[in-house]
């Protein structure tokens, strides 16, 4: 394969210092260029590493990479882009076997109008494409600013003073009436390990429970979101999965929406409360609450076992496209269990990149795939991973969305969403809620909620 302009005519411009003086027949030796620049870079940004091609791997010739005649012909090597495919790394070049992906929300790097939606309900996952002709990110589907880090809405406040926080709050709540303004001051600009020393500070001076008192002065949904915030993380998402489970019914997509977005160390963490704090095993519960698919789903994600290395194997994943296609769409019926292991045990990045593989094996995004091959509690679970895999922050944004759209408001979830991704990704969130809805979260929360509640909820999220 040629390049436009490479080399360019004439030679290349001169290096100070290179070639060695006297040395100019020798470096480089004449002929001799086996790596073509690449835009972006080889191996690409963002992780992920590419084998060198092995002299007996089927590359056509081994002199150099690619071969005398371009780039091998789709399929001729293992875990090749097949025609139409995804090119193997951003900026790579176009040309046979190297075409752009379909586009569908089981991309997560190209966006979809808002008026279509994931087969099952749900709009269609927009995150960041290549709007205008932009070259993607490193990793398609999220801003690039995403890639290096998260943000939340909610940081540390500078210059904090636990017992002057106490003394607020004990003012706000003591004699007639309550100063909720005050107390929203307090509890939405200070982080959740500022809010445990308020609440130690409070009854190291007044010898009094601070929750009690919040209990005792507020009431509705402005009373259950300050006492989410005063809550440890781990904590509240302990007792969510509690509160869900416990009584008659249950909550499956409480159970779905923690489990199945938490990292290695969260779900663990959260077992070990659950079993410390409530005196009961969450598998048992589990069990006892579920069954089928759905409770082996589950049981695998409360294992917190899923392999969290950052590195993508592209042999692996074009093995597990083939795999879960063999499972599904391939024969007749499901062989559930493989989606269970697959989708429970690789990391995030690594099924990223089975996503990928997957459209191009089957010609249809995996979400969809999934949509035809399950039903109702099973298939939330797995397309809620496979969507936390592709873009996180959009699918809290469809959460929230769906918690305020039509009549009435799923308070809880809004709650419960806000307070558990303040400090982790919420920033991200709000930026795919505009871009996946056109109108800010905080519009949203304004029209849907009032009051106290609101305020509080405004304050959280920002503007």
């Amino acid at each position: 394969m040629s390049y436009p302009g490479y080399p360019p005519s004439g030679g290349y411009p001169a290096f100070p210092g290179y070639p060695p003086t006297g040395q100019e027949s020798v470096y480089p030796p004449a002929g001799q260029y086996s790596y073509p620049a690449v835009p972006g870079g080889y191996p690409p940004a963002g992780g992920g590493t590419y084998p060198a091609a092995p002299p007996s791997a089927g590359y056509p010739g081994t002199a150099g990479y690619p071969a005398p005649g371009g780039y091998p012909a789709p399929g001729s090597y293992p875990g090749a882009p097949q025609a139409g495919g995804m090119p193997p790394y951003p900026g790579a070049p176009t040309g046979p076997g190297f075409g752009v992906p379909p586009a569908g929300p089981g991309f997560g790097g190209y966006p979809q109008p808002p008026a279509q939606s994931y087969a099952g309900g749900g709009p269609a996952q927009i995150p960041v494409g290549y709007p205008g002709g932009q070259a993607p990110s490193p990793m398609p589907g999220l801003p690039a600013a995403m890639v290096q880090c998260t943000q939340g809405t909610i940081q540390a406040a500078p210059n904090f003073d636990a017992g002057r926080d106490a003394e607020i709050l004990r003012k706000a709540m003591k004699g007639f009436g309550t100063d909720e303004q005050a107390i929203i001051n307090v509890v939405a600009n200070r982080s959740n390990d500022q809010r445990q020393k308020i609440k130690a500070a409070f009854k190291t001076m007044y010898g009094k429970d601070l929750i009690k008192d919040l209990k005792s002065e507020l009431s509705g949904n402005v009373e259950e979101l300050i006492l989410a915030l005063f809550m440890p993380s781990t904590y509240y998402d302990a007792w969510s999965l509690r509160h869900a489970m416990k009584g008659a019914g249950t909550q499956e997509r409480v159970l779905i929406e923690i489990l199945c977005t938490r990292t290695n160390q969260e779900i663990r963490e959260i077992v070990n409360c659950y079993k410390s704090e409530f005196g009961r095993d969450i598998e048992q519960d589990i069990r006892a609450d579920t069954s089928g698919h759905f409770e082996r789903l589950l049981i695998s994600m409360c294992q917190g076992n899923r392999d969290e290395n950052q590195t993508v194997d592209y042999q692996k994943a074009q093995e597990d496209a083939q795999r879960l296609y063999q499972a599904g769409e391939g024969k007749l019926g499901t062989d559930e269990s493989c989606f269970n292991m697959v989708l429970a045990s690789r990391s995030f990045p690594q099924l990223k990149a089975t996503v990928e593989a997957y459209s191009r094996i089957a010609n249809r995004d995996l979400l969809s795939s999934i949509d035809r091959e399950f039903s109702g509690n099973v298939e939330r679970g797995l397309k809620t991973i496979v969507q936390c895999a592709l873009n996180r922050p959009a699918f809290f944004a469809e959460r929230l969305y769906y918690s305020m759209k039509g009549a009435g408001t799923d308070d809880s979830t809004l709650i419960r969403i806000i307070v558990t991704r303040s400090e982790i990704d919420l920033v991200q969130i709000k930026q795919m809620f505009t871009q996946m809805y056109q109108k800010t979260l905080a519009t949203m929360i304004a029209s849907d909620t009032s009051g106290d509640y609101r305020r509080l909820l405004l304050a959280i999220v920002g503007q």
